[in-house]
């Protein structure tokens, strides 16, 4: 199958395009390398692609592919937030475009990445009920607010010939040769190793479910080929009952992979109304014999290794691997426009 990978130069990008090559694919690129060299360890090998922002997707980028994997977005909260009118431009319009697109060209499946901040703050004060993928969406971001909109326009879209699934991602973690530090568990374990303390800005109370990267990627590379029926116009939470966690509990887990760190729980930020306990059931039925293979604790140690053996530097944890650093510093210098786009 030949698939157009969009954000093969992220953070999931990047752990995706090997999987899915090695599933036996053709992987196409489109990304326009905001990120491509936040770099952690070895380059990676990127499949052949577009450099091209997704807000200037044409037919062209689009012809040939049998299947869309949607991952390139303003990925994350503060981002969303510096910005709201670009992250509406570019989650939501410049996404429903490239799936109009996409359908137009024949495109047969289309898989978005989407992520369980759509169910915000979920609305039951004791957290007793796992959330479903029917349970009111409560976004309480613009970045959790345009991949509801996403969704809905998705969802109108889909027919006989093209076929959209919503993948509801948990808040990922682990190794990316492309790597984030701003992710919960990710900035967690980098302080702990850069500063010998795992610090908490909130009260450590919220829940959060997460995923790691490998487990995104094979994900999706399971929902790309599984029968249409099984698949067609649904919603999926990615991740695992087992991965549901309090941001304290994550701190502890984090304690343990660096020895001799300790935990500080300041509260404040105070209290996060972002706070869910997932059901990921739903993939599991779906897909006979998926499940995640990474818990929590073993990703800890996987980062922490890879921090140690690449050399992570604070000045590197707090700039070259931080998303709002990064665009910061490539406007200062004239790189970006203030639409985020290179500068010709």
């Amino acid at each position: 199958m030949r698939v157009l990978l969009t954000g093969h130069q992220g953070y999931l990008g990047t752990v995706m395009a090997p999987v899915l090559a090695a599933a036996g694919h053709e992987v196409v690129g489109l990304d326009s390398g905001l990120f491509a060299d936040s770099v952690l360890g070895e380059t990676p090998a990127d499949p052949q692609g577009h450099r091209v922002d997704l807000r200037d997707v044409t037919a062209e980028h689009v012809a040939g592919v049998d299947a869309v994997i949607h991952l390139a977005a303003l990925s994350n909260d503060p981002l969303g937030s510096l910005a709201p009118e670009l992250t509406y431009d570019i989650n939501h319009h410049a996404s429903v475009r490239l799936a109009r697109l996409a359908r137009e060209a024949g495109v047969r499946r289309f898989l978005y990445a989407s992520t369980c901040s759509v169910y915000g703050a979920a609305g039951d004060p004791d957290l007793s009920n796992l959330v479903g993928e029917d349970a009111p969406l409560r976004p309480v971001t613009p970045y959790a607010e345009s991949k509801v909109r996403v969704e809905d326009d998705l969802h109108d879209l889909a027919d006989d010939d093209f076929t959209p699934v919503f993948m509801r991602n948990a808040t990922a973690f682990g190794y990316s040769p492309r790597l984030r530090a701003d992710i919960v568990l990710n900035n967690l374990v980098g302080h702990a190793l850069l500063a010998g303390e795992v610090l908490v800005l909130s009260d450590g109370t919220p829940w959060r479910p997460l995923v790691h990267a490998a487990d995104i990627a094979r994900a999706f590379t399971a929902a790309l080929t599984a029968p249409r029926e099984a698949v067609h116009d649904q919603a999926f939470n990615i991740g695992s009952e087992i991965n549901n966690v309090t941001v304290a509990e994550i701190a502890e887990q984090v304690a343990e992979a660096v020895p001799g760190a300790k935990v500080r729980i300041t509260g404040e930020n105070g209290a996060d109304p972002r706070s869910y306990r997932v059901d990921f059931s739903r993939f599991r039925a779906a897909i006979p014999g998926f499940d995640i293979e990474w818990t929590v604790k073993r990703g800890a140690l996987e980062l922490a290794d890879a921090y140690r053996n690449f050399g992570l530097t604070k000045e590197d944890f707090e700039r070259r691997f931080t998303r709002l650093a990064v665009l910061r510093a490539a406007s200062d210098a004239g790189a970006v426009d203030d639409t985020l786009r290179w500068r010709r």
